[in-house]
């Protein structure tokens, strides 16, 4: 998720509105409006900054620019200009990129109770960019956004408690502001609730409501809750177990490029599990796992061809396979590949 979602005109529209402009404001000429803008009128001097930034019957310039739109409402205290100003200096948009500058604007918008700013210098402070990385303020600034209802503040500051970063660890609080954040659709604090519910982690574990979460965040497209999902219908856990579902599931999210469920898809595909057996998509899935790491997929991937399933038998790059799985740190991996050494 980008930090900064609107666009610099959409952020100076949205400071028209907010200043009340007058129409009879907006119609006058350069002129009458650099002279307003001279006498400290913020409404000129945000419309003068508009039209240096469009080059708007002036020569275009963002310097200009971003000096009169200061004038106007940042250095004036509007929480919705500083915290566009801080967004223009946290991402280089129409000025040098400057993470101090833009936590300085952003903490000025923060402390007038900006939700937006709070949840930003939150982060600033929790990736120690422009200011001193301090967990414990992060987790304060994220709360005060979590306390105005914004999601992904109630769902930093439960991961925040979960892991006990700028707070004491409370998986009670933590599933609390998760539970917040989910309620929101929070796809992220879905999948986490629902882990949560799953082991009994600040919450009575109820695998109906994990699979419930977990379901809503797979719903929603979460990669990693697809996976999750699929592999609760294959062992049956906390659902009926249905391979025909678990196959669904794992397809989700292995076409999202995910290594483990696209191993487990191949491995049902060489089983006929859920799905009609088909040893040339097996192999298909397990490549492209393997192709992106994933020790188990690269294990499989050499039996396959030391045992010749499904591609023509070739030791040696079965050895290659082995080698790599091992190096993934998986012991069968060496195992096989010291076996076929010995040979």
């Amino acid at each position: 998720m980008p930090l900064f979602k609107n666009s610099f005109i959409r952020k100076i529209t949205l400071f028209l509105a907010a200043a009340t402009l007058s129409v009879s404001a907006m119609a006058l000429d350069f002129n009458q409006m650099q002279y307003l803008a001279n006498q400290g009128n913020a409404p000129a001097q945000v419309l003068l900054g508009v039209k240096y930034y469009e080059g708007d019957g002036v020569k275009q310039d963002d310097d200009k620019a971003l000096e009169w739109m200061k004038k106007g409402y940042a250095n004036q205290g509007d929480a919705a200009a500083q915290y566009s100003l801080g967004g223009m200096y946290y991402n280089g948009d129409g000025v040098r990129q400057d993470y101090v500058k833009a936590a300085e604007w952003h903490e000025k918008a923060a402390n007038q109770g900006n939700v937006d700013a709070q949840f930003i210098i939150g982060g600033m402070y929790y990736n120690g960019e422009g200011v001193r990385q301090d967990y414990a303020k992060a987790a304060e600034w994220h709360e005060k956004a979590a306390n105005q209802g914004d999601s992904d503040a109630q769902y930093s500051l439960g991961v925040k408690y979960y892991n006990g970063e700028g707070v004491r660890q409370d998986y009670a609080k933590a599933a609390e502001w998760l539970e917040k954040s989910a309620n929101q659709r929070n796809v992220a604090a879905q999948l986490v609730l629902g882990t949560m519910y799953f082991d009994g982690e600040g919450v009575r574990q109820d695998i109906n409501k994990a699979t419930q979460w977990i379901e809503k965040a797979a719903d929603q497209g979460s990669v990693d809750a697809q996976a999750a999902l699929g592999g609760m219908y294959y062992n049956g856990e906390g659902v009926r177990q249905d391979y025909a579902k678990a196959a669904e599931w794992h397809e989700k999210a292995a076409n999202q490029g995910n290594a483990a469920a696209q191993t487990m898809l191949g491995a049902m595909y060489f089983n006929g599990e859920g799905v009609s057996q088909d040893i040339s998509k097996a192999a298909q899935w397990i490549k492209k796992a393997a192709n992106q790491g994933n020790a188990r997929a690269q294990l499989i991937l050499g039996a396959m061809y030391y045992d010749g399933g499904g591609m023509r038998q070739n030791i040696a790059t079965a050895k290659e396979w082995f080698g790599k799985a091992c190096d993934n740190g998986l012991q069968a991996g060496c195992d096989k590949y010291r076996e076929i050494n010995q040979r």
